[in-house]
């Protein structure tokens, strides 16, 4: 079964210093429909104003992933950690037993577009903790990238659920595949340009669009005339 979330259809709120689309239900955004997919929970793409951004707040028992497509954004938390995340870095953050945290704007000039993904951990009142690491286009470069997975394969962040993340950049007219065991299930989130998903039947996808699946074993995605960034989650 495969089912298509339209970037359109995605709630969308503009605060002047934040304009923000929630693939799922998020804040006060609710659709029924799109509670989450799997141990995917939020999928929010970001655009927060030079000098803007959210004040120390905080989490608990949740796998936080950010990931920036433009700009600098400034994180700072109650485990002592501070950075600007840049393209090409990844951010984890496991909220664990609670941790309190920030996220600005690194720039007083130009705007910061980045997408915060949530994911429910294998398991509750665990020690937070904290992981950064840099992929650069290269690595992305048509292929599927692991940016994330449980184990830590292959250089990319060991976060605490069953789920591996993906990122790609595609060339025009670039594809690469994926294959996922029985039993798993599979998110594409288009966030640059756009791609052909191709399995049983094809399916057109733009940036901010989102293909669920859960029973194919095979896609091709592959990229239009202008390229594509995307990232793919297989997951339990």
């Amino acid at each position: 079964m495969i089912r298509i979330r339209r970037s359109a259809e995605r709630g969308h709120f503009d605060h002047d210093w934040l304009d923000t689309r929630h693939t799922f239900s998020f804040g006060d955004y609710h659709d029924p429909r799109f509670m989450g997919f799997r141990a995917l929970r939020v999928l929010n793409e970001d655009r927060v104003r030079p000098g803007q951004g959210f004040g120390t707040h905080g989490h608990r028992d949740m796998e936080i992933v950010s990931y920036v497509l433009e700009g600098r954004l400034a994180h700072e938390d109650s485990l002592g950690n501070g950075s600007v995340i840049v393209p090409g870095d990844v951010q984890y953050m496991s909220a664990g037993t609670g941790v309190r945290h920030s996220e600005f704007n690194g720039s007083k000039t130009e705007p910061v577009h980045f997408v915060q993904i949530w994911i429910v951990p294998q398991a509750e009142g665990l020690p937070p903790r904290y992981d950064q690491k840099r992929f650069d286009d290269a690595q992305k470069k048509n292929r599927l990238r692991r940016v994330a997975s449980p184990s830590g394969a292959g250089g990319s962040i060991a976060i605490r659920q069953d789920v591996n993340l993906y990122a790609s950049l595609l060339e025009p007219r670039a594809s690469v595949s994926v294959e996922l065991p029985a039993g798993r299930h599979l998110w594409v989130q288009v966030l640059r340009g756009g791609v052909e998903a191709a399995a049983t039947k094809g399916a057109s996808l733009e940036a901010g669009d989102g293909l669920a699946a859960s029973d194919e074993r095979r896609f091709e995605l592959a990229a239009g005339n202008y390229g594509a960034e995307l990232l793919v989650f297989d997951l339990a």
